[in-house]
C-alpha cells in the first residue's frame, strides 16, 4: 500500500512523478545532443561548400532526411540562427579573453582586433555562409533575407563590445551613448574592413590589425579607465 509523504502525495504519485521528471529530462538531453550532432554536421557541410551549402547536403551528411532536419530547426532560416549563435559565442568568448588580457591599452586593442580576423581567416567558409549565404537555392517563400539574419550578428557584437568598453572606461555622462556609438562603430569597421580583405588580401592580418589600431587610437588613447577596473 501507498504511504503519505509530507506534501499529502502517495509515494507511488511521487515516484511517478520522479519518474516523468527524470524521463522528461532525459528526452531533452537526447534532443539537444541530436541537435548538436547536426549542427555539427552542418558546419562540415559549410566548411566545404561555404555559402552554396544546402539543407539537401546537410541532411545528407547527417544521415537524415531533410524533413527531420526541418523538424529540428524549421527551415534553413532557423538552421542558419542556430549557426549563427554558436560562432557568435565563440567569437565573443574570444573578444572578451583579449580585452581582458594584461597587457598595455594599446596591445589589447590589437588583440581584440586581430580575434575578430584571426576567426574570419580560420574558417572563411563559415563566415562567407553567414554573412554572405548564397541566394539561388533559397526560394523567395521561404522568408529567408541575408541582410535580416546577418544584421542581428552585428548588432549583438555592437552591443556587447558596448557593454565591455562601458565596463572599463571613463566615458564622462554620456557614457552608455558613447560606449554604444564605440561599440557598433567599431564592429562595422571590423566587418567592413575584415570582409574587404578576406576577399582581396591586399596585406598581412597583421598589418591591417596594426593599421586599424592606429585608426583607433586617436580618442581611444586619451580617456581614462575606470577606478578599480582592469581596464580596457
Amino acid at each position: 500500500m501507498d504511504s503519505i509523504d509530507r506534501t499529502g502525495r502517495t509515494t507511488g504519485q511521487a515516484g511517478t512523478e520522479r519518474h516523468g521528471t527524470e524521463g522528461g529530462d532525459r528526452q531533452r538531453s537526447a534532443t539537444e545532443r541530436r541537435r548538436r550532432e547536426l549542427l555539427e554536421a552542418a558546419e562540415r557541410i559549410v566548411l566545404r561548400d561555404g555559402p552554396g551549402a544546402s539543407m539537401n547536403a546537410i541532411a545528407a551528411e547527417a544521415g537524415i532526411t531533410k524533413p527531420i532536419l526541418y523538424r529540428h530547426f524549421g527551415d534553413k532560416g532557423g538552421l542558419y540562427r542556430a549557426l549563427a549563435v554558436r560562432h557568435t559565442d565563440a567569437l565573443l568568448a574570444n573578444l572578451r579573453a583579449a580585452l581582458d588580457g594584461h597587457r598595455v591599452r594599446r596591445d589589447r586593442v590589437e588583440a581584440t582586433l586581430d580575434a575578430y580576423l584571426a576567426a574570419i581567416e580560420a574558417r572563411p567558409q563559415v563566415y562567407r555562409f553567414l554573412m554572405h549565404p548564397a541566394d539561388e537555392d533559397v526560394p523567395a517563400e521561404s522568408g529567408f533575407d541575408v541582410g535580416r539574419h546577418s544584421a542581428p550578428l552585428l548588432r549583438r557584437l555592437g552591443e556587447e563590445l558596448a557593454e565591455v568598453i562601458s565596463e572599463r572606461l571613463d566615458l564622462g555622462p554620456d557614457g552608455a551613448e558613447r560606449a554604444r556609438v564605440w561599440g557598433h562603430g567599431i564592429v562595422g569597421m571590423m566587418h567592413a574592413a575584415g570582409d574587404w580583405w578576406l576577399r582581396e588580401r591586399p596585406c598581412s592580418r597583421e598589418q591591417l590589425v596594426r593599421h586599424l589600431t592606429d585608426l583607433l587610437w586617436g580618442q581611444l588613447a586619451t580617456v581614462k579607465d575606470l577606478a578599480g577596473g582592469p581596464g580596457f
